[in-house]
């Protein structure tokens, strides 16, 4: 199905299914007994390693418990890479695996997505699925998501983000897949696991929240079922991102940004998202960077591209962030959204614009990293002309502008991209 086709205005929309979830405190522990449930006999545990913490053993230890083995594949870098998917699912058939337990963020879900519809297709490249409902064969290796941070969502939504890194070296890509096939068979979210995410991390996947949920807010499908859920976890993020962030221990901000980014996904799972996550893929294609890191910049800058087609949305989003409207226009409230998520970004201590980034700055941050020649290329963030076009033009091609509420075309994003290159902060307060 064409982008073009599927976003033309029409009153027929989808609403896409969620998978089973376990939430709270306690629920990773029910790993062994569910999975034994499902009939799991020996899964492939997907992860990043979640070096330093022993998250990962004590969920495979409780597991064997209750008669499940376990093969690990723990090489899962941030931003998923392609061969993470094929070496996933390599390994699933080489330890004659029949089932899944991805462990970690949206990294290690999204890699597992991507190797069950390998799986399921012969082993084609994971590549060949870029796009909407590509996938031939629904029926893939059942998948259990243990969420270890508050951020992506992956654990609850059909969609999966993969780096191409078969594409010429010049220019990487980096796409969002969705794929009714790909959802999780269960998915647990335990906001005790939260509390081994680093500062920063736990700052940078908040954003990620905020940024899911004000996209689907004023996305250009107005899907009417996404917009309650969306606008609440704009106001859980408000309320509990600071506390989370700076008191990592906390179990009731823990607790309260585990909702938030679960129906967050929920509600960009069938509203959509826009230019900040598009504008972020293009930055990861090139430099590695965390999505998180990208949305504390790009967001606001996004916002106020917005807001001349979306005031309203943008008032309401400022009376969730707990902003005092009264007596305010429509217009003075919107921009006041703008204002309080440059004092919440300011708040966490995240960038202000992208050429701030530097190597060993945020916990995970690759840039000037990773196996490939381009990468290891990419020591920093240049913020030139050229750096500025290539950027704009991955943009354009993503597959979350078409939802994006403000037209976008390569003359007014890139003035856009430029300022979250260089400019300043304060140009959007009044």
């Amino acid at each position: 199905m064409q982008l073009d086709t599927l976003f033309r205005p029409s009153p027929v929309k989808e609403f896409t299914p969620l998978p089973r979830a376990l939430l709270g405190p306690g629920t990773h522990e029910l790993v062994g007994p569910e999975a034994k449930a499902l009939g799991f006999k020996r899964s492939l545990v997907v992860t990043s390693g979640l070096r330093g913490t022993d998250i990962v053993q004590r969920i495979i230890d409780q597991g064997k418990y209750h008669g499940v083995d376990f093969v690990v594949y723990d090489k899962v870098e941030s931003n998923p890479k392609d061969y993470n998917c094929m070496d996933a699912a390599e390994a699933f058939r080489e330890n004659k695996c029949d089932s899944f337990v991805s462990i970690g963020g949206g990294s290690s879900h999204d890699a597992t997505k991507g190797a069950r519809l390998s799986l399921a297709h012969d082993g084609r490249s994971i590549n060949e699925f870029e796009g909407y409902h590509k996938a031939e064969n629904p029926d893939n290796p059942p998948h259990i998501a243990v969420n270890t941070t508050a951020g992506t969502g992956s654990e609850t939504t059909s969609l999966f983000v993969i780096t191409d890194t078969t594409t010429d070296p010049d220019n990487p890509h980096k796409y969002a897949a969705f794929d009714r096939s790909a959802r999780v068979t269960l998915a647990i979210d335990d906001p005790v696991l939260f509390y081994e995410c680093p500062i920063d991390f736990t700052a940078q996947c908040g954003i990620d929240v905020l940024t899911h949920a004000s996209e689907a807010y004023v996305s250009r499908l107005d899907f009417t079922p996404a917009l309650g859920q969306a606008l609440q976890a704009v106001d859980i993020a408000a309320q509990y991102l600071r506390t989370a962030t700076w008191d990592g221990r906390n179990l009731a901000a823990r607790e309260a940004m585990m909702y938030g980014e679960y129906i967050a996904a929920q509600a960009f799972n069938s509203g959509g998202l826009g230019l900040a996550h598009s504008i972020s893929h293009a930055v990861s294609a090139y430099y590695d960077l965390h999505h998180g890191i990208n949305n504390a910049v790009l967001l606001p800058r996004v916002w106020a591209f917005n807001l001349p087609v979306a005031y309203r949305r943008f008032a309401d989003i400022a009376r969730a962030m707990g902003v005092d409207t009264t007596g305010m226009t429509t217009v003075r409230a919107a921009d006041a959204a703008v204002e309080e998520l440059v004092r919440l970004v300011r708040d966490l201590g995240m960038p202000e614009k992208l050429t701030d980034v530097k190597q060993d700055t945020y916990s995970k941050n690759r840039l000037g990293q990773g196996p490939t020649e381009f990468y290891q290329r990419s020591r920093e963030i240049v913020g030139d002309e050229a750096d500025v076009d290539r950027i704009t033009r991955h943009t354009l091609g993503d597959s979350c502008v078409p939802t994006n509420p403000k037209e976008a075309t390569y003359d007014t994003v890139r003035p856009l991209v430029e300022h979250c290159m260089n400019g300043d902060l304060d140009d959007l307060l009044l």
